[in-house]
């Protein structure tokens, strides 16, 4: 099945105990919408809608999937199901807060609560256009958070597996909060509908590209030096294939040197290192190094650029609940 518009679901539909607002975000796997609760309180609902495996006509509320589709597309929903699953258990202020999840119309639904702000690749792109990079009290305070978030996680016997800029969410107060899982997610081919790991190439470690590699925190990890980088360089490292044939990456974190702290820029390439054991064994190793650089007081978290990224609210939000991803 080619991959198709799905349409969304009526406005005002009640489901699950929520009432359908609009719908405010799509794309190849899911549809989010804007919807409220039994008590008026705002959420953002992710439906599991794979438009290469299942086809919804407007004014249907099930999707038509055909026959050869059907096993793809549970194994799909099981992932999607799991994830929600599984997140919901984390009741921490730097991860995502899943409220519930439930099935209905031959799908799943996944409801999260409702958070203003932006994501920092917005914030980071915003910098770049004014030819400037965010500072080295920003950069600690902010993956402290993400470490904090990640250890959780990790915890709890998770992996994140998509950890980049673009899904790490800045409130607006500053406070990081980690989205958009890849541990359970999958994506779908649209030439031959199958299920296949998702990666972000420049921020995804090289274990993530060898089918059957082992994967654990040091893979999180590697995500996490990524994303460090790409916000003090302004750009995405060298994707890890191409360093296997040519690494570049001393030579970039050369340029790093003189704007940062050493410590700092250490700790990234160690984080960003090929060998999974040559990086930090554990994220609590990363955490404490950038406590240890951290100012005395919290207002690194006030951009410190003298300008704040203005907060883009559900539109920031759902942009990163499933979309925008990088490719398979």
């Amino acid at each position: 099945m080619a991959a198709q518009n799905n349409a969304p679901l009526p406005d005002g539909l009640e489901i699950g105990g929520y009432r359908i607002v609009k719908k405010i975000a799509s794309g190849g796997f899911s549809i989010v919408y804007l919807a409220y609760d039994a008590d008026g309180n705002a959420v953002a609902i992710k439906e599991y809608l794979p438009s290469a495996l299942a086809l919804r006509a407007p004014g249907e509320l099930a999707p038509v999937i055909p026959k050869a589709n059907l096993p793809v597309f549970r194994i799909g929903l099981k992932c999607f199901f799991e994830e929600g699953r599984a997140l919901a258990r984390i009741v921490h202020p730097n991860v995502v807060r899943v409220l519930n999840f439930f099935r209905a119309n031959d799908t799943v639904y996944m409801v999260m609560a409702y958070e203003s702000g932006h994501s920092l690749q917005e914030y980071a792109a915003r910098l770049v256009a004014k030819g400037s990079r965010a500072g080295e009290p920003f950069i600690r305070q902010v993956f402290n958070g993400v470490c904090a978030g990640l250890r959780d996680v990790h915890a709890n016997k998770l992996l994140h597996l998509d950890l980049k800029p673009a899904n790490i969410y800045l409130r607006t107060d500053g406070s990081p909060m980690l989205l958009d899982f890849g541990a359970a997610r999958q994506t779908i081919h649209t030439d031959a509908p199958t299920l296949a790991p998702m990666y972000t190439p420049g921020f995804a470690a090289p274990e993530l590209y060898v089918k059957g590699s082992a994967l654990g925190p040091w893979t999180d990890i590697y995500s996490i030096g990524a994303a460090m980088f790409a916000c003090m360089a302004g750009a995405p490292p060298q994707p890890a294939d191409q360093r296997r044939a040519a690494d570049t990456m001393d030579q970039q974190c050369a340029k790093l040197e003189g704007a940062y702290t050493p410590g700092l820029v250490a700790m990234v390439k160690a984080c960003l290192a090929l060998d999974p054991l040559a990086r930090p064994q554990s994220v609590f190793a990363v955490q404490k190094v950038l406590q240890a650089g951290l100012p005395a007081t919290p207002a690194a978290l006030a951009h410190e650029t003298g300008e704040a990224v203005p907060a883009s609210g559900w539109r920031g939000l759902v942009e990163r609940i499933g979309f925008g991803r990088g490719r398979a």
